[in-house]
This record gives C-alpha cells, sequence and structure tokens, in this order.
C-alpha cells in the first residue's frame, strides 16, 4: 500500500472517530454527515498526514506518543508552578527574552508539534521557526543563559528526544 493512500485511510479513520465522539449519536443522519465530512477532509488533506516511510512500527511509535503526552503534562504542571511562582513573588524575579533554540527534528510535523509544546508551556512562547536550519525563535519568560546549546537542552530538549521516536 503506497504512503499516500495510507495517510488518506489513517485522515479518514481519525476524522470520523472524531466527529463521533463530538457528537451525540442519535440517528443516522449524524453518522451520514460524519461520514461526508471524513471523506471531504480526507480528499483535501488526506496525504499530508503520513509522508515518508517511517522506521519505527506503530504500535512503538503510539507507545512513544503516550510517553511524549505523559512527559508533556509534567512538564506543563512544572512550568505552572513556575509561573505562579512569579507572579506571586514580590519582586517579580523575570528576565524575558527571546532565544533560539536548534532542534534535530527533520520532519515539518515534529517540528511543528514540538512548537507547540513550547508554545502550549506556560512561560515560553514560540514566535518563529526557520525549518531549513532547524532554530526556533522562543519568547522565554525567565532567560537563563545565552548559550544556544544550553537553551536548547533547557527548552526543547525536554520533549525532543520522544518526538522524534514518533515522528522521524
Amino acid at each position: 500500500m503506497s504512503v499516500t493512500m495510507r495517510s488518506r485511510i489513517t485522515v479518514f479513520i481519525l476524522t470520523f472517530l472524531g466527529w463521533l465522539a463530538l457528537t451525540s449519536i442519535r440517528d443516522i443522519q449524524e453518522i451520514v454527515a460524519g461520514l461526508i465530512v471524513a471523506i471531504l477532509v480526507t480528499l483535501m488533506a488526506g496525504h499530508f498526514l503520513i509522508t515518508t516511510e517511517k522506521t519505527k512500527s506503530v504500535p512503538v511509535r503510539i507507545l512513544s506518543a503516550i510517553r511524549y503526552f505523559i512527559r508533556f503534562l509534567w512538564e506543563m504542571v512544572k512550568a505552572n508552578i513556575h509561573v505562579a511562582y512569579l507572579v506571586v513573588h514580590p519582586k517579580v524575579p523575570i528576565n524575558p527574552g527571546i532565544v533560539k533554540i536548534k532542534t534535530g527534528l527533520t520532519k515539518d510535523a515534529g517540528m511543528t508539534v514540538l512548537a507547540n509544546s513550547i508554545t502550549l508551556t506556560p512561560g515560553t512562547l514560540t514566535v518563529d521557526i526557520n525549518p531549513e536550519k532547524r532554530e526556533l525563535y522562543v519568547h522565554w519568560i525567565t532567560v537563563e543563559t545565552t548559550d544556544i546549546n544550553e537553551n536548547t537542552r533547557i527548552v526543547g530538549g525536554r520533549f525532543e528526544e520522544r518526538l522524534r521516536e514518533v515522528f522521524e
């Protein structure tokens, strides 16, 4: 089976399951509407999800995605506590700035999820991505260093290893 066909089948299944999860299935019309929406989404964007052959099997990648999600939730909790500390601290010890981090991720999907993970974590916001040089520019509420490698380890390194297991 071709990569494009696998991508379209996966998009169709995920879209239809998403439709079913978000609607209250009371009659056949809602199921038919979900099928039509899933077909339209598949025709328009079905080839974007899977673009190349992956080196790891699907179960391994699913397990890695679960591990990534758990790590993401843990990092989000830690960042929320840190930002709450900054807010209630009497002298507000912040040092905001934009830092550059490098990523080893080569796939657009992996870089996008990394950028979104950084943005969703309180205290950081991805402001730009340079996919050719594999660099992200991140606004950080408490810049700790100006060293690119150290910033990469602190900001992006939390997620990158697990994202590589999922997307590369």
